[in-house]
């Protein structure tokens, strides 16, 4: 798949009334700088249920027939230097009556994948249950062992809903047994939730009440080593979509030792563009993480903030729609970079996904964005100049729907001595047209 190959496209569905795309647009890279770009593979699975591994030029390099809900990469440090394995979701059963596609209730089982394709570890006969019935994360750990992010539906006292769709995050060892595992019910009361608003969440008619969207390790950082033990690098961090909340999770515990939110001041338009400033409200937000040493930001909370409607009551939201990717110093809870369209001198709407999503920080400063409901990932350096852009050609079923989209879920950086060697990459600059054209009027 070559820069700029023209794929006629369905309407990016589910979103908002306010925003709409064309129905047809161009695919594959659309601008590409690469002395600006960090140049790398990204890994993502698109709306067709596989993953696809692309260089920078948009060009397939890897496929695993496989979807994942994200695709997770494995360190080869992990796996006795082998290059190129990956986690996946490895096949499906009845969902029953709650399943969608916003949950792990479909999901028999999960695994890990080498480079050529062959599964090499796989769970989810032995997962509690009898399915992983896994969703939205899955990360192997320095030990061996694999979290997993999943589902459980059962019967909680004190809920309207008859059955809830519980979080549950267990950690499976090689063998499949179970050695650690976390339930987001039992904690109610450590989210930040006011005495009104754990009413509310009682009496909520969505049994999928928290919706928890992203698991993560909170890894080696500087607070920890200032003596923050909440910062622990075993200790785990994760977000509530549904209830506007990121928390960290003592490992030993299972205490919610620290998070912000649900509940934030409204986003002033007067000072939205200022940095630093006091965090305000994020809502649906996805992808939380603290930046890992040695990348630029290094210890501060990245987190797509999809401004998408959220929370017990719903938070307020901004006059015209449009996403963020914020970089927030989490002790002082200040917002100390941030990306908007605005950032790149676009309208706000030309940035938005209201659900899904994703952004990572790169080595070179840049950040790569995921805005998922359009299928559309971007890099922006620090200043907010879009110095890589690709629009995902692969269709599929649209959640909760029979139309046609392109949506993507996550979209992972991956460096290039991650793959075999050998592996091809190209690096071909693409001149978007506007500046073509500008280029062109200067030259006469």
């Amino acid at each position: 798949m070559k820069a700029f190959k023209a794929t006629l496209l369905a309407s990016a569905v589910l979103a908002c009334a306010a925003h709409a795309a064309p129905s047809v647009y161009p695919t594959g890279v659309t601008r590409y700088d690469p002395a600006k770009a960090y140049n790398q593979y990204v890994i993502f699975a698109g709306a067709d249920k596989q993953t696809h591994l692309i260089d920078m030029d948009g060009n397939e390099v890897k496929n695993w027939p496989y979807n994942g809900f994200p695709s997770a990469i494995i360190d080869p440090k992990l796996v006795g230097g082998e290059r190129g394995h990956v986690l996946l979701q490895l096949s499906e059963k009845a969902p029953g009556p709650l399943g969608a596609a916003g949950n792990g209730l479909a999901n028999q089982s999960v695994g890990e994948l080498d480079w050529s394709g062959k599964v090499v570890w796989q769970w989810g006969d032995k997962a509690p249950g009898g399915a992983a019935q896994q969703h939205h994360d899955q990360r192997r750990l320095s030990n061996g062992n694999t979290l997993v992010l999943a589902n459980k539906v059962h019967k909680v006292a004190g809920f309207k809903v008859p059955e809830l769709i519980d979080d549950v995050v267990y950690e499976v060892d090689p063998q499949g047994q179970v050695k650690w595992q976390w339930l987001a019910s039992d904690h109610l009361t450590e989210f930040g939730f006011t005495p009104a608003q754990l009413k509310l969440v009682h009496a909520t008619d969505n049994p999928d009440y928290l919706h928890i969207n992203n698991l993560s390790v909170v890894g080696p950082n500087k607070w920890f080593d200032a003596g923050d033990k909440r910062f622990a690098p075993d200790n785990l961090l994760l977000d509530s979509r549904n209830s506007n909340f990121i928390a960290i999770i003592d490992k030993t515990s299972g205490k919610v030792v620290w998070h912000l939110g649900p509940n934030l001041p409204t986003i002033n338009p007067k000072t939205a563009q200022q940095v630093p400033r006091p965090l305000d409200q994020f809502v649906g937000q996805h992808d939380v993480h603290i930046i890992p040493a040695g990348l630029p930001g290094a210890g501060n909370l990245l987190v797509f903030d999809n401004q998408g409607t959220a929370g017990y009551p719903s938070a307020p939201l901004g006059l015209t729609p449009g996403s963020r990717v914020l970089e927030v110093d989490p002790i002082k809870q200040q917002v100390v970079w941030q990306y908007t369209a605005a950032s790149s001198r676009q309208p706000s709407w030309a940035f938005y996904s209201s659900f899904i999503s994703s952004a990572r920080r790169l080595p070179n400063g840049n950040t790569l964005i995921d805005e998922g409901m359009n299928g559309r990932f971007f890099q922006v350096t620090d200043k907010g100049e879009i110095v890589w852009e690709y629009v995902s050609p692969y269709q599929g079923k649209a959640p909760g729907s029979d139309a046609v989209s392109n949506w993507v879920y996550r979209a992972l950086p991956v460096s290039y001595d991650w793959v075999p060697e050998g592996t091809p990459h190209g690096e071909t600059a693409v001149v978007e047209p506007d500046s073509a054209l500008k280029n062109a009027s200067a030259s006469r």
